[in-house]
């Protein structure tokens, strides 16, 4: 499944940052039930943190809009995140004797600090474009990576992780914000958008997003959560 011209572009742009990203040992754990159990507890932790400044980020969107459209996209990730996506974080930790309440005291490490407020700062200074070009890494490479480890995971252990993220629900809002951002782009910056300077701002901020997400994945390997 394609997620866009615009995402392949991004994506085409650093294909070394982008594999580091989505073939990383943690990714590779994922697939093949090798991850330890400690790793992937202290990753959801870190990651409900994240997902919270991600869905003020997308919240952020909302007002960064440009028409009808971009708001109805941006609040419906809004929902999903808060509704959907964090309660998948809650049960799998509750399964471990992790509470609600001890999810919530969970310290925010350094490289989760670095990504979020990174991502904020984005759409603080900059527009719709900035943020989508921010954004999309974590996002549509989820979907990537869920894609692929739906596929060819061997192993059982985090089959519900990669059902989430390897579903056609999920497969289906990689593509429409692909088709969105593309629309986007095209709409502000025209059908030779690759030829102007603010695409390569975009680059930027795609390529420094995706090393971000490299960083995250290594913080669960690096580090035992200290909340």
């Amino acid at each position: 499944m394609t997620y866009g011209k615009v995402f392949e572009g991004l994506r085409a742009y650093c294909p070394q940052a982008w594999k580091d990203y989505t073939c990383h040992d943690f990714v590779k754990g994922l697939g093949d039930g090798s991850l330890p159990h400690e790793a992937f507890l202290t990753y959801l932790r870190q990651d409900y943190v994240f997902l919270i400044h991600f869905s003020r980020a997308w919240a952020l969107a909302v007002t960064k809009a440009g028409n009808l459209e971009e708001m109805k996209a941006a609040s419906a990730i809004v929902h999903g995140l808060i509704h959907e996506e964090m309660q998948l974080h809650v049960g799998i930790c509750a399964e471990a004797g992790i509470s609600l309440e001890e999810l919530e005291k969970t310290v925010e490490l350094p490289q989760n600090m670095l990504y979020t407020r990174y991502v904020l700062e984005a759409g603080y200074s900059g527009d719709f474009l900035d943020m989508m070009a921010a954004l999309a890494p974590c996002v549509m490479g989820y979907g990537e990576i869920g894609s692929l480890l739906d596929q060819s995971a061997t192993s059982k252990t985090y089959r519900e992780w990669i059902d989430t993220y390897g579903c056609s629900e999920y497969q289906d809002l990689c593509a429409e914000l692909g088709s969105l951002i593309d629309k986007a782009v095209i709409t502000r910056l025209g059908e030779n958008y690759q030829d102007t300077g603010r695409w390569q701002t975009l680059l930027q901020h795609f390529e420094t997003a995706t090393r971000l997400e490299s960083n995250f994945w290594g913080m669960a390997f690096d580090a035992k959560d200290s909340a």
